[in-house]
């Protein structure tokens, strides 16, 4: 079972990961390599033309992650209006994003289901019945 702070660590190890920051758990080389990044997507941009980019994400847990690591990127997330709750528009270069910024959330997702399946599990098994299996399919 993964505790808050064993997510928290490897959260961290994720994103050090991506970011290219070879000591961990100190945030000044932390807020360096992100700052690299930043300065690898300001070249590529200059480099690259941002295209718009149509994310789904069909859950507010991952809309915020999302969102929350564009901006620590610098990058601004958007929906025009009428657009449904579910997309997050994004204008950046298509290399950052396939490179760099779409295989870090599927890693930092991967990692934040995996804890909240496992908290919901452990609760509703406590508090609510020790058998949190699927429903039994029947013959019509």
């Amino acid at each position: 079972m993964t505790t808050e702070q064993q997510l928290r660590d490897r959260l961290r190890k994720i994103s050090a990961l991506f970011e290219g920051a070879t000591t961990l758990g100190e945030r000044n080389a932390a807020a360096a390599a992100i700052e690299r990044v930043k300065q690898a997507l300001a070249s590529t941009a200059k480099a690259e033309q941002p295209t718009e980019f149509t994310f789904k994400l069909p859950d507010r847990w991952q809309r915020r992650l999302f969102s929350a690591l564009c901006r620590r990127y610098g990058l601004e997330p958007f929906r025009y209006k009428r657009q449904r709750h579910t997309t997050v528009m994004l204008r950046v270069p298509k290399s950052f994003v396939e490179k760099t910024l779409w295989p870090e959330y599927l890693e930092l997702k991967g990692a934040l289901d995996e804890y909240l399946n496992d908290a919901t599990e452990r609760i509703i098994r406590e508090e609510v019945y020790g058998d949190t299996g699927e429903a039994k399919e029947r013959a019509g």
